[in-house]
């Protein structure tokens, strides 16, 4: 599962401690970081991430969109024994559904039927040459999904990116939504009302083309595990970097481009206040995640990322809201401590059902 992913160009990290800047800064001005793992050969993938093993099988939702044949590949892995319920895993834009394998373990352990998809213009799904990517979209083929499966009522859980799509699909599909959970989502502010400049697709293609797996390790270890690093982190690195490094690199690195406009001219923090399902959120303190900010004025980067407090005024915008925060985790706690993150999260999920 090796990957040179984009870790886009977009994504910069605000640093809360010198260590943390040090790297930060190197990766932003191209020296090179510190090390963090032993330097192996990136793996070469397909633009749909052929040769990267998922840890379930692999089923594909093939429609029509946009005047295109397009193909969803999803997991849909049951429950040991189940308790009649779904939670559908909406992965970030640096992640995969494989990235997920963790709970998706977990979940299913419980007595969960879990639904993972990755979405068009990601991971093993189509990569269309022209795309009108929106929320509203991927939430629609989403939703198309889910219909093909005879799903109805289902938990909707997104972390990162994907908890800027969950929330879109539970304003569009709130009679389908039966909760919401909410991991460290992005879109928590609004970055172009708050001062990043915007940048054109073009531009954000060429940053996408110079991304590689020291990139992408560096922003991760930042940002992503507050400047820690274990072994098993390279196989999600690896898998972003692959698909960069591949035969169909550009075709994946342009599809970044067009997603990442779309998150950051898309922002769902607005409408925060119209969500009606009872939402969970659980936010690792420590992320920083700001898109843009590296664009940005110094005055403007200080203002981005304190995930400290979106957290809080995001529960306090959305009506019927529990936060559980994790004051020492960073942008992917469901990673960083598996154990700990998927006992908080089985806990408020039944504490979703009794309120």
């Amino acid at each position: 599962m090796q990957d040179r992913s984009p870790i886009s160009a977009f994504l910069s990290a605000r640093p809360r401690r010198p260590a943390l800047g040090l790297v930060l800064g190197a990766a932003l001005i191209g020296l090179a970081a510190p090390a963090v793992a032993e330097e192996s050969e990136t793996p070469r993938y397909g633009g749909e991430l052929q040769g990267f093993d998922y840890p379930y099988p692999v089923e594909r939702f093939r429609f029509t969109s946009q005047r295109q044949d397009l193909q969803m590949a999803y997991l849909d892995v049951p429950a040991d024994t189940p308790n009649g319920r779904t939670v559908v895993l909406l992965h970030g834009k640096n992640f995969c559904a494989a990235t997920w394998e963790d709970s998706i373990d977990r979940l299913t352990a419980a007595g969960y039927r879990v639904i993972a998809p990755d979405q068009v213009g990601f991971c093993k799904s189509s990569k269309p040459e022209a795309y009108q990517f929106s929320f509203h979209q991927l939430a629609s083929n989403t939703h198309a999904l889910l219909e093909s499966l005879d799903l109805g009522d289902v938990t909707v859980m997104g972390h990162s990116m994907g908890g800027m799509l969950a929330s879109r699909y539970a304003l569009m599909y709130p009679e389908q939504t039966e909760q919401l959970v909410l991991v460290n989502p992005i879109g928590l502010e609004d970055w172009k009302a708050m001062g990043v400049p915007y940048q054109p697709v073009d531009e954000g293609f060429a940053s996408e083309r110079q991304k590689d797996a020291e990139s992408i390790r560096a922003y991760q270890q930042s940002t992503y595990y507050v400047g820690d690093w274990e072994p098993r982190y390279d196989r999600w690195v690896n898998m972003l970097a692959g698909m960069y490094a591949g035969r169909d690199g550009e075709r994946v690195a342009w599809n970044q481009a067009l997603t990442s406009d779309m998150v950051f001219t898309q922002p769902v923090i607005h409408e925060f206040g119209e969500i009606e399902v009872p939402t969970l959120l659980l936010i690792g303190e420590q992320d920083n995640t700001a898109i843009g900010k590296g664009r940005a004025s110094e005055a403007v980067q200080q203002t981005l990322g304190h995930y400290d407090v979106l957290g809080e005024r995001a529960a306090e915008r959305i009506p019927d809201a529990e936060l559980i925060e994790f004051p020492e985790l960073g942008h992917s706690p469901h990673i960083q401590q598996p154990d700990r993150f998927h006992k908080v999260l089985l806990d408020g999920l039944e504490g979703l059902d009794d309120s």
